[in-house]
């Protein structure tokens, strides 16, 4: 993906050979997720291709040295007004301030105009889990009793909801991994997975957890050898994560969940349960694999106002 960079809206230049250089450090050396260096990738694309428009020609290194704040501003107000919000804003620019860092570190320039324009401000919205007793019914079952699915699909969807909310996972994580990773019931308690940036972490599972699990695998009609994916699709292949997102869609209808119950609101139950009952800050932080713990305290807002809703409830004087 980073060797060539074909279709592009511009002039080859050589802006281009240090794009390449830089996609490559991002994938090879810093690790990032495919999907995470394909956005950058984009975001960068669409600035220098809307600088060639705006500066009526190619986009060389000496090129981008001399922009001004005022050309990065005209390229926020252009994306503003085909529609993109403040978060794909501020995304857009992160990775475009990425690449002229990489420029920098290389000796090939400094864009200074990019550091120099604010980012977009983002309005703060709150992760929104599910109430303990729905997040534990979601790997129930006997919830979908009457649809017309073989035991094991069902088996293995209530495992993989209650892993999702049992221990934390987004659901790449949780799908991605392998039969010999996962304990059997009475023989380990842990497991470890690969977070974002290749981190490794390792983080408890519950005895339910890996008793529903070996429910499925006792049910599935595939062979699931040691170093294969534990979740499999209908037809044996890797489970997608779009299969147990529409499951989470079913289920959301049966149990009467509003539209924020996604897969990823069990992560965020996770930790907000957690919080709720005495967890510390930095437990839950490593628990997430979160790099920061800023990201975790978000979760502290969550359950401050809940705890404010349950005292407007209930004091007499409220």
């Amino acid at each position: 993906m980073t060797d060539t960079l074909p279709d592009l809206p511009f002039a080859a230049t050589d802006t281009t050979r240090e794009l390449v250089g830089w996609l490559s450090e991002l994938e090879h050396e810093r690790r990032m997720s495919p999907k995470t260096v394909e956005a950058y990738r984009r975001d960068a694309l669409q600035f220098l291709s809307f600088l060639a428009e705006h500066v009526g020609g190619s986009v060389s290194l000496g090129i981008l040295e001399k922009i001004k704040p005022a050309d990065v501003r005209a390229f926020m107000a252009s994306r503003r007004s085909e529609g993109i919000g403040s978060r794909s804003l501020m995304r857009s620019l992160a990775g475009t301030r990425s690449f002229a860092r990489y420029l920098e570190k290389s000796g090939k320039g400094k864009v200074g105009a990019l550091a120099a324009v604010r980012a977009p401000k983002i309005g703060k919205t709150l992760p929104k889990p599910l109430a303990a007793g729905a997040a534990k019914q979601l790997a129930d079952v006997d919830i979908r009793a009457g649809e017309t699915r073989e035991p094991w699909v069902l088996a293995r969807d209530a495992a993989v909801m209650a892993l999702l909310y049992g221990a934390g996972l987004r659901i790449s994580e949780a799908l991605s991994i392998r039969r010999s990773e996962f304990p059997t019931p009475g023989k380990g308690d842990a497991i470890t997975v690969i977070g974002k940036g290749n981190k490794p972490r390792m983080t408890p599972v519950l005895s339910q957890v890996v008793d529903l699990v070996a429910e499925y695998a006792a049910l599935c009609p595939y062979p699931l050898g040691p170093n294969e994916l534990l979740f499999r699709g209908a037809r044996g292949g890797p489970l997608s994560p779009r299969i147990i997102q529409l499951t989470m869609e079913r289920l959301r209808g049966a149990l009467g969940l509003p539209d924020s119950a996604t897969p990823h609101a069990l992560r965020h139950s996770f930790a907000t349960h957690l919080l709720s009952r005495g967890g510390d800050l930095r437990s839950i932080q490593e628990l997430l694999g979160h790099a920061s713990l800023s990201t975790t305290q978000i979760y502290t807002e969550i359950d401050s106002d809940h705890l404010l809703k349950i005292y407007e409830s209930a004091h007499p004087r409220a």
